[in-house]
């Protein structure tokens, strides 16, 4: 048969693995041991402060993935700055008429003025006023990036750098060490084709320094159980032992592996794990040491097969430690101290010669282990990191953040004058625009519930008066409302006739005086008509009317002033109501001088002068002949 890829041939027959290749049983090839030479250890006990489960806070993760606080730093800058600068490129847009995209924002970022407010520009003797400016709001949320970036960096600091630990080395003596009841494993496994049935000599444990007046020979069943199983990668020697009690300083355990029919006694490297914990209740602080060794202290990382009658040495120390900060827990560490490799073989032919070689039919190996029992480390937990002080960095970081844009608010307001009341500039727009929309919907509910379909023509022409029809005013909406029955038994007008003395001719000329105010003014006027008394007891004679016509001329209602656009502000509408009011104001006084002169004529003429009334109906002419005052 031939020999399989990276194999070679020896006694012309039997086929072996070059060096630093094991054969694998599976595929019946060799293949290249390259197994990690990373030595892991662990002491098996948490620092951190807070623990919380790996799901969900992997602090380990977060630590390789940010390094140092550079990176929230870096972050946060590049977080301001981006603000800053949207800020500064909302200024250059314009404000208009309030109602595009850039006041709204700038508006609202005027409203996120958190930090600053009523802190900005004041003068000497003013009221102080709550004021929110886009400046202020600008830096109120700049302030709070930097110190939520700032915060962020201290948590990383509170999460890496929490705690340091104290150790502190001292003499011990022997009852101590006889307190110190761990649960001890060790597995060494032997990389190679070999299984268990190549093992051989193992079963005595050496005691103290070979050669020596201390050198002690017993039972390796004395300190723990031992025994072999096959694993993937090779036979594993396994030794546990509970609540260990170690008595000796230096212990050495041997053992070999030898040739077999068709199976030679060859390895490529070692894999071992030692692991101590408290006791077997409580497996929440194990202490471990795991590794791989390849090619022992070579400074080249050249493949090797290890063969030969020298022994390969495994030295391991076992460190006694004293936890006080976890109630005096006393833990032995395992550490992997150093690797002494025996009878190598670096080339195929140096291999060969050891495979074709029966004194060299054997494997050794020998795990010394070293008990430091002269010392023992006693460690404490000092936080430098408290609640006080946490609270103290954290107002420090907010006090930072307020400080620094508070300063540069006070010098931009200060230098630039414009910006100590810019917020009355967006306030008057948007106040401006509320008014337009407020006036706008009164004008729809004026059209729609009295009828005026031309009342939008005539307010965009501001030269032209409204015309609701005179005093005729209706409601369209649904039938059967008790407010349509109302308004429709007052949809009659109610107007004056007058006529103007004409002395040459004698003739009267009547002229209808109707409202063309809005139906606000009519319905005011109507009050004040009905306050005035009733018409069948004010009534007077021809030559008495002509009189009161001529003295008492009512002009007519005053034309309201509109502007386009967004040129109409809460000053106009004060001045158009100011105007009404004086009107009504007026015809007030005109009613109650007409009131009194009808009270003194009626009592001077005969029931037979009195006049007569008529009531008109919507949609009928003006009734103006005789001096007949229409009613509703």
């Amino acid at each position: 048969m031939a020999c399989p890829v990276n194999s070679f041939t020896y006694n012309s027959t039997l086929c072996a693995c070059s060096p630093g290749h094991v054969l694998d049983h599976v595929t019946k090839n060799c293949t290249l041991f390259d197994g990690n030479s990373t030595i892991t250890t662990d002491s098996g006990v948490d620092y951190y402060a807070l623990s919380f489960p790996e799901t969900l806070f992997a602090f380990d993760s977060i630590k390789k993935f940010t390094q140092s606080q550079a990176v929230f730093l870096e972050a946060t800058l590049v977080m301001l700055l981006s603000w800053l600068l949207f800020c500064f490129f909302l200024r250059f847009r314009k404000l208009g008429d309030g109602r595009n995209v850039w006041f709204n924002i700038r508006w609202w970022i005027s409203r996120l003025d958190v930090c600053f407010a009523t802190r900005h520009w004041l003068d000497d003797q003013k009221v102080v006023t709550k004021r929110k400016t886009e400046l202020g709001g600008t830096f109120s949320i700049a302030s709070w990036i930097l110190f939520i970036g700032l915060f962020a960096a201290l948590l990383y600091q509170i999460i890496s750098k929490r705690s340091i630990e104290v150790h502190n080395v001292r003499a011990t003596s022997g009852p101590e060490l006889a307190s110190f009841f761990n649960d001890m494993e060790f597995n060494i496994t032997t990389v190679s084709s070999m299984n268990c049935a190549n093992l051989r000599n193992l079963g005595n444990l050496v005691a103290g320094n070979p050669g020596f007046i201390d050198q002690r020979v017993v039972s390796l069943s004395t300190l723990a159980n031992y025994s072999c199983y096959n694993s993937s990668k090779g036979p594993t020697i396994a030794l546990k032992c509970k609540y260990c009690k170690l008595i000796y300083d230096h212990m050495y355990i041997s053992w070999q592996f030898v040739d077999l029919p068709g199976n030679p006694a060859t390895a490529v490297g070692f894999e071992f794990n030692l692991s101590a914990m408290a006791n077997a209740k409580n497996k929440k602080h194990v202490s471990f040491v795991t590794g791989t060794l390849k090619n022992g202290s070579a400074f080249d990382d050249s493949p090797v097969t290890f063969r030969g009658t020298q022994s390969n040495v495994l030295k391991f120390n076992l460190f006694p430690r004293i936890y006080h900060n976890l109630h005096d827990l006393k833990l032995i560490q395992p550490l992997f101290h150093e690797f002494l490799p025996g009878s190598v073989s670096r080339d195929a032919n140096q291999l060969r010669a050891s495979l074709e070689n029966s004194t060299d039919g054997l494997m050794n190996t020998t795990l010394y282990i070293n008990f430091l029992s002269d010392y023992v480390v006693e460690i404490e937990k000092e936080s430098i990191l408290g609640p006080v002080s946490f609270l103290a960095d954290l107002g420090g970081l907010y006090c930072i953040s307020i400080g620094i844009f508070f300063y540069l608010l006070v010098q931009c307001e200060y230098r630039i004058k414009k910006f100590r009341n810019e917020d009355s500039v967006m306030r008057r727009i948007r106040n401006r625009r509320k008014a337009q929309e407020h006036w706008d919907k009164l004008r729809k509910y004026v059209k729609y519930t009295y009828g005026c379909p031309t009342i939008d023509d005539d307010y965009k022409n501001t030269g032209k008066e409204p015309d609701c029809g005179g005093l005729m005013l209706y409601s369209i909406r649904g039938n059967g409302s008790s407010r349509k029955r109302r308004l429709q038994s007052r949809a009659d007008s109610i107007s004056f006739c007058k006529k103007p003395s004409l002395p040459a001719n004698k003739s009267i000329s009547h002229k209808l005086i109707g409202s063309t105010n809005e139906s606000k003014l009519h319905s005011e006027n109507i009050a004040k008509q009905k306050n005035a008394g009733s018409c069948k007891d004010t009534l007077m004679s021809q030559p008495q009317e002509s009189s009161i016509v001529d003295d008492n001329f009512i002009p007519p209602p005053p034309a309201l002033e509109f502007k386009s656009g967004s040129g109409m502000d809460m000053l106009d509408v004060q001045k158009n109501l100011k105007n009404l009011y004086e009107y009504n104001a007026m015809l007030r006084e005109k009613l109650l001088a007409a009131q009194s002169m009808l009270h003194s004529s009626s009592s001077r003429h005969s029931s037979s002068d009195i006049p007569t009334f008529k009531v008109a109906k919507s949609g009928d002419p003006p009734l103006c002949e005789k001096g007949i005052l229409v009613l509703v």
